[in-house]
């Protein structure tokens, strides 16, 4: 019964990837956080701790699902770069996850976040793209709205969590040193039991795995069904 899944993919994946469009996948955190400090944006004064951590599970979720997506791209043709594979370190600061993304003169910096609050009744998927700041993302602003919002109606159409909408931010270090359309998605609250439950589980991951492959391949102008395909193939 996969034969015909097979043949469709093998159609869109190309012979090499040098001519593919190349997607960095950034899984957010790491194993501990690192209170060192960077500048905000390229020749400010203001600086930032390199990352504060993240939710309770959060780095070990984020990338499971960062490491399905990037199978899922891949199977239909996209070079993905990973900005961490392991869960293992201290985290290495947002200025370092967007030169990775720079020097790859990626097509998007896709960051993967999952979101926690103090009251467990709050839930949903929002997704991040960065306000205009003149000479940091006058550049990427436009582009990154287009996927925030592809990428936002995705996640919320495959993991059924409540659209929380769309979230512009001129305090992200990761948006202000990027020179490529940068988008961050916050897949769900994991400090909810119910999206807890989904984001932790196998089948959860598949579908947020899913819903930013469709997003992406919206956004590079190629058919989100083929994440689909790829997915039931694998």
């Amino acid at each position: 019964m996969l034969a015909p899944f097979a043949a469709a993919l093998a159609l869109v994946s190309p012979a090499s990837t040098a001519a593919a469009p190349v997607v960095v996948v950034d899984p957010g955190h790491d194993l501990r956080a690192n209170l060192a400090t960077e500048p905000i944006g390229p020749g400010s004064s203001v600086r930032k701790i390199k990352d504060g951590g993240g939710t309770a599970g959060e780095p070990q979720v984020v990338l499971a699902v960062s490491l399905r997506l990037r199978a899922l791209l891949e199977a239909v043709g996209v070079h993905v770069v990973m900005t961490r594979t392991r869960t293992d370190s201290t985290s290495m600061g947002n200025v370092a996850r967007a030169r990775i993304a720079n020097r790859a003169h990626a097509r998007l910096f896709l960051r993967v976040h999952a979101d926690g609050s103090t009251n467990p009744a709050t839930r949903g998927t929002h997704t991040l793209y960065p306000a205009v700041h003149r000479g940091w993302t006058d550049d990427i602003a436009a582009p990154s709205l287009r996927a925030a919002r592809v990428v936002q109606t995705e996640l919320v159409r495959s993991l059924g969590f409540p659209d929380g909408g769309l979230d512009r931010r001129s305090d992200l270090t990761g948006f202000n040193w990027s020179n490529v359309p940068a988008v961050l998605a916050e897949l769900g609250f994991l400090t909810n039991p119910t999206e807890r439950r989904t984001l932790t589980s196998a089948a959860g991951q598949r579908r947020a795995a899913v819903g930013l492959c469709r997003g992406v391949l919206r956004f590079l102008g190629r058919r989100p069904g083929l994440c689909r395909l790829a997915s039931i193939a694998r």
